[in-house]
């Protein structure tokens, strides 16, 4: 399981996680496209070297024109419903920012349409949510965890005046979350940094146990005497617990027309693979072994479809190790549709290119062509897009074109 865990001894901002992600080897291009995708003024992402406390991390700029507009809640709704964003990119910055119109709509007691954002309307902090979010999606974690966070302490000055800290949004924000002063006399946690945490964390709590892989340190603009201004994200590989399990039952008294739904739910829930295998059983019966292969953190979401779904009254647990190639979402081209196409590689070379049956059968329908000649153009297009290396010991076969 690829896991990450963010340190926030220092607390958190948007600029820091970002530069926490690109410390950690997200490259910066990824999260400057996902800004340039906003239908706003051009904003631009740089990233520097800088330390803090002698320790070496990544300070990322968000450099945007100044701007005068108070935007509400419906304003960046609409804003994120027009920008060319992926699908994971666009709902994750929109979570983001509902949780901050609830926030603040719970502190100033209004609706949270109602609520005008101030400074976190304005470019920079748009350019945070989605630089960030696009950062998390880009590396792909099963799970993201991370340390209490420190919100800091004093006041600050704010769109309505002089505002308490730990700021009433942030308070908000956190609840249920545990949280500590620190030791910074200042903000130490910004309300984008807490809507951006609350929507990727799913646990708090010390490193957990892991193999360590890579170490990204993220800046703030500060450098304060009393520790180093840094976001810490560790990225690795879970242990102590294994990756995957596999959950098998033998059921031999189920109506057959039930098993589709079956099978569905437990992807649904969360189950990476499900399948039937026929078996014969005791007495001659004939009967099915359902196999479920899921992640300790989805197995009760799986034991509970096996269990209100079928007939099963037990079940076998057992760990199992899972190889699993690098792989790639793309698209091509053909036939004037688009069809998803998986890209699976080695050792940084292509080995396998498939592409999405789905997609290739409602090309066919709204083409009117058969699916297996959309299965075959798409294919080759597949191919010559993404050409798998050649065999070991033999030379490779163009694809023709059609």
């Amino acid at each position: 399981m690829t896991i990450g865990w963010l340190d926030l001894a220092a607390g958190a901002s948007g600029d820091m996680l970002l530069g926490a992600l690109v410390d950690g080897g997200v490259p910066l291009e990824i999260m400057a496209r996902a800004v340039a995708a906003l239908p706003v003024e051009p904003v631009v992402l740089t990233a520097e070297p800088v330390t803090r406390h002698g320790l070496g991390a990544t300070r990322v700029h968000v450099r945007a024109p100044g701007a005068s507009i108070h935007r509400t809640w419906a304003d960046v709704r609409q804003l994120l419903a027009d920008a060319a964003l992926s699908g994971p990119v666009r709902d994750g910055a929109l979570e983001v920012f509902a949780r901050l119109a609830d926030a603040e709509g719970r502190v100033h007691r209004v609706p949270p349409d109602a609520v005008h954002f101030h400074e976190v309307g304005a470019l920079d902090a748009l350019a945070d949510v989605v630089g960030v979010v696009a950062g998390f999606e880009h590396l792909g974690l099963e799970r993201l965890t991370a340390s209490p966070v420190a919100l800091g302490s004093g006041t600050v000055h704010g769109a309505h005046g002089v505002v308490p800290v730990p700021g009433p949004a942030v308070l908000e924000l956190l609840r249920g979350v545990p949280v500590t002063a620190g030791s910074v006399p200042a903000e130490t946690c910004t309300p984008t940094g807490a809507a951006l945490l609350v929507s990727r964390v799913q646990d708090w709590t010390t490193l957990p146990p892991m193999r360590v892989e890579r170490v990204g340190s993220g800046a703030g603009g500060r450098d304060p005497r009393e520790h180093p201004n840094l976001v810490r994200l560790v990225l690795g590989h879970q242990t102590g617990q294994p990756d995957n399990l596999l959950l098998e039952t033998n059921v031999d008294d189920l109506d057959p027309r039930l098993w589709p739904g079956v099978l569905a739910d437990l992807l649904a829930a969360g189950a990476s693979d499900a399948w039937l295998s026929p078996i014969l059983m005791k007495k001659g019966r004939p009967a099915h072994t359902l196999s479920a292969l899921c992640r300790p953190e989805t197995l009760a979401a799986v034991q509970d479809i096996v269990v209100g779904s079928t007939t099963s009254i037990g079940m076998r647990l057992s760990p199992v190790q899972k190889i699993a190639l690098d792989r790639q979402q793309s698209t091509v081209e053909v036939l004037g549709g688009r069809v998803g196409v998986k890209v699976a590689s080695t050792a940084g070379e292509v080995v396998n290119v498939s592409v999405e049956f789905e997609d290739v059968a409602a090309l066919a329908r709204r083409s009117g062509l058969p699916v297996k000649e959309v299965l075959r153009a798409a294919t080759a297009a597949a191919h010559r897009t993404h050409p798998p290396a050649p065999a070991s010991g033999g030379d490779s076969v163009p694809v023709p074109e059609r």
